[in-house]
């Protein structure tokens, strides 16, 4: 997934399938500069994770 897709599914409020390493995930913020996004796994968002945008998938 590209930088600027990543953010429109951040800000949209909307759910998307985006998966990371093959499970469901949401983008709660990206970093533009670092090129990464704070991500949570579907149902746990106490387990916060920063991957690169590039390991993102949308389905």
């Amino acid at each position: 997934m590209n930088i600027q897709r990543a953010k429109e599914i951040s800000g949209s409020g909307k759910s998307y399938q985006v998966t990371f390493n093959g499970k469901p995930i949401y983008i709660q913020h990206v970093d533009e500069g670092k090129a990464t996004a704070r991500i949570f796994f579907d149902g746990n968002p106490e387990d916060e994770h920063e991957v690169s945008v590039t390991e993102l998938k949308e389905e």
